[in-house]
């Protein structure tokens, strides 16, 4: 006769079963790739000892193409919860030894699962990537499930954090996935992500390309602006999705944790030496970032992408924020399309989930060209008027040098809704630079003078004093004080600890219509 514990025997050989999923001989051919497998990926995500797997027996149901003979273990993904940083979140791991991890029915009905459960128990939920597309002999019904998924990470978007790391092929309608997600890392030379591969762009155009070339790391890291982060190896990616969590509130209705933080002086005299005082000079914004947020707290995002714009997430005395800086670095810091739309993604995700907002701004205005002017900057360039101005967390504002025509307004100026804006004593605050405005305003002088050069000169300095100067704007409201650089970083944690409990609600509706 069969005892309780013949059965509690037979689970044990079943789980152990599910847990090899491929077998010995695929868990080798994904480490001789530089791989890991489903399971050791969630082990070095999570902390020691918390994952709690879910539907580990399920199995796919489908007969045709010989699949009716064929098992896969789990059907090709784990899922369940565990911890991060001691604060839960919910996952599944792509299995690619188990049908190269394609997406059947059974496969997305686990995905599914699990991010309801995130999303009712308000969790971050990330997805680690490593699939082979949609199982083909499932049809249809395979098509089905990546639109369950699309649609959760749709409806769930702006309600708990999603993080997706592509840690192996991710192709066709897999991508539009990752897509939605709010944060999107690679690992170099083992993950890629395409609409269509190699094969089928060589076919349809006589285009060859390797993939890696077509839609690795480095490509959407700086080119399309796809993916957020990459890294060398899975360990150090897997780190850097730790790291991320640990800035990130659990839900849209929690804030970020306030972190320990060394008790520093916050006057920080370095600062006057970092901005050369000539306008035209450039400089990188990051060494100001370096000297007002806590040491070691700036966390780059897309630092590859758009470089005339840095975002990021920093804390100041512990606090959580969202950096939106220009870079005079790149561009003399003038917005593009690509930046325009690097920040306005920023600025939306930091408002969804409570971040406060700070922008330092030194920016020449709108980049020109026929080239920008024919893709689209008028739309693109509205998206960050549109983020600044339905966003109702905290929204601080330094303007370091320059902030000139539409672009100053555009970026988080008090008509728009800033809470508060300060300046350096020598921003430049106008509808465009001194030069630029003295040659058309006083075009006539310069031309009939008897030395051009020396009255254009003089009338830059003119303009300069009378409107190029933070105090005109002070005088008008427009700024709310003209700072010493090196108090930056105290009026800041004055504004923040002033501002932490802030609301602000917007007109009731369905929702906008962002310039897309």
């Amino acid at each position: 006769m069969t005892d309780i514990y013949e059965k509690i025997n037979e689970l044990y050989d079943m789980r152990r079963k599910v847990e090899m999923g491929g077998g010995d001989q695929k868990i080798e051919k994904q480490h001789e790739k530089g791989k890991l497998t489903a399971r050791e990926r969630i082990d070095l995500l999570v902390d020691p000892g918390s994952f709690v797997e879910l539907n580990p027996f399920i199995q796919h149901r489908c007969n045709d193409f010989g699949l009716d003979s064929v098992e896969g273990p789990g059907d090709g993904v784990v899922t369940g919860y565990g911890k991060v940083n001691g604060k839960p979140i919910y996952l599944f791991s792509q299995d690619f030894t188990v049908f190269g991890g394609a997406l059947g029915e059974m496969h997305a009905k686990k995905i599914a699962h699990v991010m309801d459960l995130a999303a009712k128990n308000g969790a971050p939920f990330i997805g680690l990537n490593d699939s082979g597309g949609a199982r083909i002999q499932e049809g249809v019904v395979s098509l089905d499930g990546y639109g369950h998924i699309f649609y959760r990470n749709s409806i769930y978007s702006g309600v708990i954090p999603q993080i997706s790391v592509i840690m192996g092929p991710c192709a066709g309608g897999a991508v539009y996935s990752p897509a939605i997600t709010d944060f999107v890392f690679m690992v170099d030379e083992t993950s890629q992500m395409f609409i269509t591969g190699p094969k089928v762009i060589e076919t349809v155009t006589g285009e060859k390309i390797t993939p890696e070339d077509l839609g690795g790391s480095k490509v959407h890291n700086s080119i399309s602006g796809n993916a957020h982060f990459r890294g060398g190896s899975e360990e150090e990616v897997l780190s850097m999705v730790r790291e991320l969590i640990s800035y990130l509130p659990q839900s849209n209705e929690e804030r970020p944790q306030i972190a320990a933080f060394e008790d520093e002086d916050h006057y920080r005299p370095e600062l006057t030496d970092i901005i050369p005082f000539d306008a035209i000079r450039p400089y990188d914004v990051r060494k100001v970032i370096e000297h007002v947020v806590d040491h070691g707290s700036f966390m780059e995002i897309q630092s590859e992408f758009a470089k005339n714009i840095v975002i990021g997430l920093a804390r100041i005395k512990g606090e959580v924020v969202g950096l939106v800086c220009n870079q005079p670095k790149f561009m003399a810091g003038g917005l593009d399309i690509d930046s325009s739309d690097k920040a306005s993604r920023f600025i939306r995700f930091c408002d969804s989930f409570n971040i406060p907002l700070v922008t330092f701004e030194d920016v020449t205005g709108f980049f020109p060209g026929v080239k920008q002017e024919h893709g689209g900057i008028i739309r693109h360039g509205a998206k960050i008027l549109y983020a600044y101005s339905e966003a109702t967390v905290p929204k601080i504002t330094v303007i370091l040098r320059k902030a000139f025509g539409g672009a100053y307004v555009a970026l988080n100026s008090k008509s728009i809704g800033a809470d508060l804006v300060y300046a350096w004593p020598n921003a430049e605050i106008a509808v465009m630079g001194p030069q630029g405005a003295a040659n058309i305003i006083f075009a006539k002088e310069i031309q009939g003078s008897e030395d051009p050069e020396m009255v254009r000169s003089q009338k830059i300095e003119e303009y300069r004093e009378k409107f190029a100067n933070p105090y005109v704007a002070a005088s008008r409201g427009m700024v709310d004080d003209v700072i010493d650089p090196r108090e930056t970083r105290i009026k800041l944690i004055q504004a923040l600890e002033m501002m932490r409990n802030k609301k602000e609600t917007r007109p009731s509706k369905k929702h906008g219509n962002i310039p897309l």
